[in-house]
């Protein structure tokens, strides 16, 4: 073991370390070839160090979900209200479209339902703190009578939905790179036409 992946880890930094090098693995090859002995030998510390942190892979794989999580309530934590409801939409769809297709593989893990009950408490709050901002924008727009009535959460989800079957065309090729920029904006017009109120 090098001298500076036995400082990192003696300092608390092995979790993290561990997560990164969890995540590209998962990018280049996907979950099923994560594994807790091959990130030990990747990070270069003893076969049972990262279990101080994971017991099992399901645990990894959750950490992972939650991270992912995170860091998409990051990005949405610097959007703010547009001038038109449809600007805001549009807006928010650029970012979640932005890290669908960037971290495809990431994204399928946060929304798969194989987590275990022991990330319960975590896994919800980050999911909570993921979608927290558009929900308060579509309140705070359908407060102000521009966006119809109803569960601001739920219209937040059917958005999100949305961009994630856009999403899955893309990365099928269904849909060019080229054109999406065309085909988010078809996909938000079509959104705010109908939440608009009647």
């Amino acid at each position: 073991m090098s001298r500076s992946r036995s400082r990192s880890y003696h300092h608390g930094d092995l979790r993290a370390e561990l997560l990164q090098r969890a995540e590209t693995t998962l990018r280049e090859s996907g979950a099923d070839r994560l594994s807790l002995r091959q990130l030990a030998r990747d990070t270069g510390v003893s076969h049972a160090a990262p279990t101080r942190h994971f017991r099992d892979k399901q645990a990894l794989l959750d950490a992972l979900a939650v991270a992912g999580f995170e860091r998409l309530a990051a990005d949405f934590e610097n959007l703010t209200a547009a001038d038109t409801p449809t600007a805001t939409v549009r807006s928010m769809a650029r970012i979640y479209l932005r890290f669908a297709i960037e971290e495809s593989a990431l994204l399928a893990l946060m929304f798969a339902r194989r987590h275990s009950p022991v990330a319960g408490d975590a896994m919800s709050e980050a999911v909570d703190r993921a979608f927290a901002v558009p929900v308060t924008l579509i309140a705070e727009a359908q407060a102000r009578g521009e966006i119809i009535p109803g569960d601001p959460r739920r219209i937040a989800l059917t958005a999100v939905a949305a961009l994630q079957g856009l999403a899955t065309f893309l990365g099928s090729g269904l849909v060019v790179p080229e054109a999406t920029d065309e085909w988010l904006d078809d996909l938000v017009t079509h959104l705010t036409l109908g939440l608009q109120p009647r």
